[in-house]
């Protein structure tokens, strides 16, 4: 069989979440035609390994990531931080930093990225850090880099991470270099508002999107507000996101009604981050411990777009997580009470929506981003997160997992219900 990444132009016998088995055809990196389970055309002949049979797996919408921190990833066990504490979390990785060569940032950046890529992600919008010292584009240059590297693979978007002390000639620097968002944690400066408003300025001047860090907390006067006014006239084709936007769930209805109305207005797309705040929020609350998530069924249900992403991947700020959408999936089932399908399209569709990336997903005339996961519905794949995966970007398999089991079988027949009562 030919060497990945191998481009197909037929896939066989797919399940659809719906229960249909359907053949899906592929030009180039588009879905040309979509039908019943055996009347597909057969693969191009002049194309070894153009057909994919995937009979026993579910075809999906291939997940985005629309928030890592790529320079970040694979560093907790490097740096060995308290655990549980942003504020110490921010300390931990200020002090490792000083000592980070492009070379480190990139080997660990481009082993995050091709484990996400292995689980099925193909978009990956990460944030990147504006350091400190004199040369705090080193996280820039390492995240360039390896975007470039695996440009065909996967796609990367970078974001400008600024603190509220990082110079403006600094983020105009990372904007030169290739990185394509304007980005920061307004809620952490001493003056929010002042902040966000000299990060959105900048992002106006160069007419490029933003990406921020929006009110990371439970408590405190929420920034989205002041954010969504300030982008209401944007273009409709300029980005506009906000990341974690925990304090919206903890708002009490008309005031979180007020958020909803103005982020609507500016078309805001919001990301929740489960893993990551699940694990760094509400720790001084002792008892009734609340979610660190956003209003995920208000969002929603008012129509707005809403992805969903893994954040912090094994760093200061979450020493845990998979690099698997479907950890992300199941978490909003289990702790935001999403459906299923909800689940699922947040990281996948969702996700793409809120990065401005074109329609992907088993439809015609869709672009070819798709995951095939052994099992046979979606309770099932998201449940189980089997590694047996067949990873599409683009329409060429890029990735692909096979996994053996060997379990011993029992040793005695199992007893009847008679013979135990006895």
């Amino acid at each position: 069989m030919p060497a990945l990444p191998r481009r197909l132009t037929l896939l066989t016998n797919a399940t659809l979440p719906d229960g249909s088995v359907v053949d899906v055809e592929l030009d180039d990196d588009t879905v040309c035609t979509v039908c019943p389970a055996g009347t597909g055309r057969p693969a191009t002949a002049h194309l070894p390994g153009a057909s994919l049979d995937l009979d026993g797996f579910l075809l999906l919408t291939a997940p985005a990531e629309p928030h890592a921190h790529l320079d970040k990833a694979l560093s907790w066990d490097l740096i060995n931080p308290p655990m549980g504490d942003l504020g110490l979390a921010i300390a931990s990785w200020k002090d490792y930093s000083c000592v980070m060569t492009v070379e480190s940032i990139a080997d660990r950046a481009r082993e995050a990225a091709l484990l996400m890529l292995r689980q099925g992600t193909t978009a990956v919008r990460s944030h990147v850090d504006m350091l400190t010292g004199d040369d705090p584009l080193r996280g820039v240059h390492a995240l360039c880099q390896v975007r470039d590297e695996l440009a065909g693979l996967m796609d990367i978007e970078l974001v400008a991470l600024a603190g509220w002390n990082t110079m403006d000639s600094t983020i105009e620097q990372a904007l030169d270099l290739g990185v394509e968002l304007v980005g920061g944690a307004p809620h952490l400066a001493p003056e929010p508002h002042d902040d966000l408003g000299r990060l959105l300025a900048i992002a106006e001047r160069r007419d490029v999107g933003v990406d921020i860090h929006t009110d990371e907390g439970l408590s405190g006067e929420p920034t989205i507000i002041e954010f969504a006014r300030i982008v209401r006239d944007w273009p409709a084709t300029r980005t506009v996101s906000a990341g974690h936007c925990v304090r919206l769930g903890t708002l009490e209805p008309d005031a979180l009604q007020a958020v909803i109305t103005e982020v609507l207005a500016s078309d805001i797309g919001i990301i929740s981050l489960p893993i990551t705040n699940l694990y760094l929020q509400g720790r001084q609350h002792a008892v009734s411990t609340p979610r660190g998530l956003t209003a995920l069924r208000a969002l929603l249900d008012s129509g707005v777009r809403v992805g969903a992403g893994a954040d912090n991947v094994r760093d200061p700020f979450n020493p845990v997580g998979r690099s698997d959408a479907l950890e992300t999936a199941s978490l909003l089932v289990t702790a935001g009470h999403l459906t299923l399908d909800e689940a699922y399209a947040a990281v996948s569709t969702g996700a793409r929506s809120v990065m401005s990336l074109p329609l992907a997903g088993v439809e015609v005339g869709a672009r070819a981003e798709l995951l095939a996961v052994r099992g046979a519905t979606l309770s099932d794949v998201v449940a189980n997160a089997s590694a047996d995966r067949f990873v599409i970007h683009a329409g060429s398999l890029v990735a692909q997992s096979r996994v053996t089991y060997e379990v011993a079988a029992p040793s005695t027949a199992p007893l009847t219900r008679r013979e135990v009562m006895l």
